[in-house]
């Protein structure tokens, strides 16, 4: 097993007074005065999170005043989780906090600490002129939607969707059908017609929203046609919300309602207050090589989930301005969002975030005034590899923290983040997923900042590496596992009435633990690093190795631009064959020279038993929407897969380049 090697280099520290100026070291004196045991430390709270899960979601509930009642009356919840049965698996089947009622809707509302006139949402488009809401704006849109789905005959249980960019339109929308118990899902119109059905053929929506097409950048995308034909393929649907968001003028398709028809009467903001298991919305499975999972979370897991990973971990409040870039089709977007539940202000983008330049999004930050900038990994190492500084470029004064995910941050990532955007901001790269839309892994304003490295575990989630054995490993390379339930762990996959595709998906390697399908590897100190998937390990004499690392190497290098590495076992249990595929920099060619470059980058810095047997020159590295790599499906296709058995196109930002790697099948 190769355990991946890090500096522990020290790259931000919290303030002397961190445990008095921060949200939760003031969340953690008041645990500690009602009942709770001595925190010394981060480490301690998480500790307690963890080993006292009951006593722990219960403050989190008690502390930021979760509105709901239990068993019909208006107090605090007796029980947080049932304890398990004896001889029981600790997770899945527990039952969290039984009797109580709530509505994320009301909880999203609340916005603490903002005044009616206090802008909470500002909105960013290529396709359209800034919007803006305030908390009394939101609340009155919110309620004049939820009066037009009513009008539409949604009730509790619909599914109610969106073919539609990061608006406030589509937010809007999600809480009015959170408000009335109906269930949400979103798909970005980027997604391509045979993704969009794959995805709600399978919980038959009953109203869709969409648009007439979206701006990338200078190029206007048309999506009439796409909408006509998802119309078509879905019979379920009773009414199509129309939202004309390329074209103002564009007319409006036969039988459908305008969005301004939708919110046109006003009416009184009301909430069905719901069981917390009860369905909110339906997450979807990356889709790229089958049919997509619809992944059902609740009211309550979300919003007490979300409510503890904005306020605590991420450490907004009514003073931040929090951004996150991403479209409906991620979890970042349903993260996004719920920075209402601090009572930060929420600025939604949509649009090509390196248009006119990478520099774009960072002005944008300067010019509203944004305290939190989060976005993926790849965008921060292509800001890196164009030589972009960002101090250089806006005034990010008042930014004081960066989120990174979507893949791991190399050490010359965070490097980049101090040196070039600011010595003072708190970088905080996390890894979780869509299963739970949240992170299992992240950043805490309490613990410092490795260079590479992730300060630990989230409040609240039992995490360990396992070795192939099941046992938890220390500084070893493992798989990362739960072993203990959270509350926004799925309620199950939509129509997987008897568990078993649930269970298959987490809990067959080993039973009652979930495994999640990454490598971690877990520090004495509970700093960790992510190395890739676990099902694209690349297994070399013994030594198994994270794509991760690999991908640092060789993307480290100025002349390659991106990278996928593929390792075809040998039936025979011999070394097989490691292919490594590169994207150069404009108008270099992959001769012999850049090939010895390459290797012995990784010789020297990786391991000589992973030096690829070959490397080709791709035009590109075929990417889901969210931007994470395709392994697993190149696999597929150079093992002789045909492409759309192993990829669903329509799933991925550059469907196009599938093709390279089919054409080197031959060659593989």
């Amino acid at each position: 097993m190769f355990t991946p090697q890090v500096t522990h280099e020290v790259l931000w520290e919290p303030a002397p007074d961190a445990r008095r100026t921060t949200r939760i070291g003031a969340f953690m004196d008041w645990a500690e005065s009602h009942g709770g045991p001595p925190l010394a430390d981060a480490r301690a709270l998480h500790a307690w999170s963890v080993d006292d899960q009951d006593a722990f979601w219960r403050s989190i509930w008690t502390y930021f005043a979760v509105p709901g009642t239990v068993d019909g009356a208006e107090s605090d919840p007796a029980v947080a989780l049932v304890p398990a049965a004896d001889g029981a698996p600790p997770v899945p089947g527990r039952t969290w906090f039984p009797g109580v009622a709530l509505n994320y809707a009301e909880a999203m509302l609340q916005m603490p600490g903002r005044a009616d006139d206090d802008v909470v949402v500002v909105a960013r488009s290529q396709s359209r002129d800034d919007v803006t809401y305030t908390a009394a704006e939101l609340r009155d849109a919110v309620a004049r939607a939820r009066a037009g789905l009513v009008r539409l005959g949604i009730t509790r249980g619909d599914r109610v969707v969106a073919y539609a960019p990061n608006v406030p339109e589509t937010l809007v929308l999600l809480l009015a059908a959170a408000s009335l118990g109906a269930i949400f899902s979103s798909c970005a119109p980027e997604f391509g017609t045979r993704s969009v059905i794959d995805r709600w053929g399978q919980i038959e929506p009953t109203v869709m929203l969409a648009v007439d097409g979206y701006r990338y950048g200078t190029k206007a995308v048309d999506r009439c046609d796409e909408v006509a034909a998802i119309r078509a393929a879905l019979p379920s649907l009773r009414a199509t919300v129309w939202l004309p968001y390329l074209d103002p003028e564009a007319a409006a398709p036969a039988d459908s309602v305008t969005w301004a028809d939708l919110v046109a009467e006003p009416a009184e903001l009301a909430f069905d207050r719901v069981p917390f298991d009860h369905p909110l919305y339906l997450l979807f499975s990356s889709g790229t090589t089958g049919l997509p999972k619809p992944i059902v979370h609740g009211h309550g897991g979300i919003t007490v989930e979300h409510t503890k990973s904005v306020a605590l971990e991420l450490g907004l409040g009514p003073d931040d301005v929090f951004f996150w870039f991403s479209t409906t089709g991620w979890m970042m977007w349903n993260l996004l969002v719920s920075g209402l539940l601090s009572g930060a202000t929420v600025v939604m983008y949509d649009g090509n975030l390196a248009h006119p330049d990478l520099g774009s999004l960072w002005r944008m930050s300067d010019e509203l005034g944004i305290t939190y900038f989060g976005t993926s990994a790849p965008f921060l190492l292509q800001c890196r590899k164009e030589g972009l500084v960002p101090k250089d470029v806006a005034d990010l004064s008042r930014l004081r923290g960066v989120g990174s995910t979507g893949a791991p941050l190399p050490v010359e990532g965070f490097r980049w983040v101090y040196e070039a955007v600011g010595d003072d901001v708190h970088l905080g790269s996390l890894s979780g997923g869509t299963d739970v839309c949240t992170g299992f892994v992240g950043a805490n304003p309490m613990l410092p900042v490795y260079a590479g490295e992730i300060s630990g575990p989230n409040l609240g989630v039992a995490i360990a590496a396992y070795d192939i054995d099941g046992r938890p490993v220390v500084d070893e390379l493992g798989e990362l596992v739960i072993t203990e339930p959270m509350p926004s762990m799925p309620l199950g996959f939509w129509g997987d009435d008897d568990g078993s595709r649930y269970h298959a998906a987490y809990f067959e390697d080993f039973p009652g633990v979930w495994r999640h399908g990454d490598w971690i590897t877990i520090r004495a100190d509970g700093s960790c690093t992510i190395t890739g998937r676990s099902d694209a390990t690349l297994n070399r004499g013994g030594v198994r190795l994270g794509t991760a690392e690999f991908y640092s190497v060789v993307e480290g290098l100025d002349e390659v631009t991106d990278s996928l590495v593929v390792h075809l076992e040998d039936a025979e249990g011999g070394a097989g064959e490691l292919l490594l595929f590169v994207v150069l920099a404009e108008g270099l060619e992959l001769d012999e020279a850049m090939q010895r470059t390459i290797a012995g980058a990784l010789r020297s810095q990786l391991s000589p038993r992973h030096v690829p047997d070959v490397i080709h020159q791709v035009p590109g590295v075929p990417r889901t929407l969210s931007g994470k790599k395709l392994e697993v499906p190149v696999k597929k296709i150079l093992r002789g897969t045909a492409i759309d058995d192993a990829a669903a196109r329509g799933a991925l930002q550059n469907p196009e380049t599938l093709e390279a790697y089919e054409g080197l099948r031959g060659e593989a």
